[in-house]
């Protein structure tokens, strides 16, 4: 019989992520994670997915949308948010851990 999957809701975020080539950010434990843009809605979320990514830039396809509108750093904030280098907050919709996999959506607040 199949184990079901795991999933885990997480309250320990990362403290900073820095921008460290077109589509991936690290955290101060030099973590990379790739990240997914998607408007719904006039709505503004990010899409965090922990990877393993080797030394050295990745050629990833990036929409304008991404180059514009992402930071180069955000800092985890109290009230589970996150405040990014252009001093907008972002809120932490979920952070989970499935399968072994960090995963954390994050969305732009409308009064930033």
């Amino acid at each position: 019989m199949a184990e079901p999957p795991s999933k885990v809701h997480l309250t320990s975020h990362p403290i900073c992520l820095r921008i460290r080539w077109p589509s991936v950010y690290q955290d101060e434990n030099q973590r990379t994670w790739l990240h997914l843009v998607m408007e719904t809605g006039g709505v503004l979320r990010v899409r965090l997915r922990q990877e393993d990514i080797p030394s050295g830039p990745i050629a990833l396809t990036s929409c304008p949308l991404t180059a514009s509108t992402m930071p180069l750093l955000w800092t985890c904030y109290p009230g589970s948010k996150y405040l990014d280098s252009m001093g907008r907050f972002w809120r932490i919709v979920h952070h989970i851990k499935e399968n072994g996999v960090e995963e954390m959506m994050l969305e732009l607040m409308k009064d930033s």
